[in-house]
């Protein structure tokens, strides 16, 4: 039998509005809540817990479970970074997660164990605007700390792209 398909309903909008954030050096960490309570974290490639853990996050994740539910229900990505983590190049003095999502959280709307990933520009996109946001990235941090680079959302998209310092081609370019 043949199945109808309809075609998808296609957004209006301004497919370049983005949202620049900077790219925390650390490692890509997550919490999970169902029915308003942690019930596991995550890596990047796998599922931790304190006896196979990822630099002290699932630890963490154990200790700050209360004000952890209070992400709701989902797979809440993050940066964790700090100490021991990726040579600490942005100068922590502990470990701390560092949401994604800047349009689900804030600073008024995060549990205080968490930060946000910090907002560097919002607004429509051009090659000079990333240009011009690395450059005053390095600029600012360049006596305090080691920056990464940024990560470029398209919010129509749903889609980031990154941009680093050290290998702007790729880690695994030429290897």
């Amino acid at each position: 039998m043949v199945e109808f398909v309809k075609w998808p309903k296609i957004p209006r909008g301004n497919p370049l509005e983005i949202t620049i954030t900077e790219k925390i050096n650390g490692t890509t960490s997550c919490v999970i809540v169902e029915n308003g309570e942690v019930v596991g974290c995550q890596s990047r490639n796998r599922l931790i817990t304190t006896e196979n853990d990822n630099f002290g996050f699932a630890a963490w994740v154990e200790e700050n479970k209360e004000q952890l539910a209070l992400l709701g229900d989902g797979h809440h990505f993050g940066e964790w970074a700090g100490p021991g983590i990726q040579k600490n190049p942005i100068n922590l003095d502990k470990k701390e997660f560092y949401l994604f999502n800047t349009h689900m959280w804030n600073e008024e709307t995060t549990p205080s164990c968490c930060s946000v990933v910090p907002v560097l520009y919002e607004g429509i996109y051009t090659e000079q605007i990333v240009k011009d946001v690395m450059s005053d990235l390095m600029e600012l941090s360049v006596s305090t700390y080691i920056p990464e680079g940024i990560v470029v959302y398209f919010r129509l998209f749903s889609k980031y792209v990154k941009f680093t310092f050290d290998t702007p081609e790729g880690k695994w370019k030429g290897v």
